[in-house]
């Protein structure tokens, strides 16, 4: 292996690091977001925010399963710590950046992993990023809806009345 092929290896692997301990962000705030929402009354979108976390727990997990094929060894570290919302569009908003911030990143570390020649990498960030596209679509368009008919109206769709919400 030459200096420069170890080089490009190397700084794949950086951001791939990089990649599992943003997505372990995310795991965490999501995990945070759920049992706020649940606190809030807010059952259904919790339940949706279990199911971001789970997503995001997966891209982890394929994140950890490349670096460790690729000879790294994975550092399972959050990249921030979570921050508690105290408003439905807080919350959205929050995410949003997050997710935007994911996609240049995920997109940069494609066409970094391409010029190494490390084509699963760039495939895997190619595939994550078209995952958080998704993320940041739903964000929009939750955000939408809350300016267009108010964060009362839309905390009344996720809420369910006659069920008494899990825990204490």
């Amino acid at each position: 292996m030459t200096a420069e092929s170890k080089t490009a290896k190397s700084t794949t692997i950086e951001n791939l690091q990089s990649a599992l301990s943003m997505e372990l962000a995310a795991v965490h705030q999501y995990m945070l977001h759920a049992h706020v929402l649940e606190d809030w009354g807010l059952d259904r979108m919790a339940q949706k925010m279990r199911g971001e976390m789970q997503e995001e727990l997966g891209h982890a997990q394929e994140y950890m399963r490349r670096i460790m094929f690729l000879g790294g060894d994975p550092q399972v570290k959050a990249a921030k710590v979570p921050q508690r919302a105290q408003t439905l569009a807080d919350m959205f908003q929050v995410d949003l950046d997050d997710e935007e911030e994911a996609i240049r990143f995920y997109t940069r570390a494609a066409a970094v992993a391409a010029e190494a020649g490390d084509i699963g990498s760039r495939m895997l960030f190619e595939r994550i990023v078209i995952d958080e596209e998704g993320h940041k679509a739903w964000l929009e368009l939750q955000l939408n809806l809350i300016n267009r008919i108010g964060e009362q109206a839309y905390v009344a769709k996720h809420m369910t009345i006659d069920e008494p919400v899990g825990g204490t």
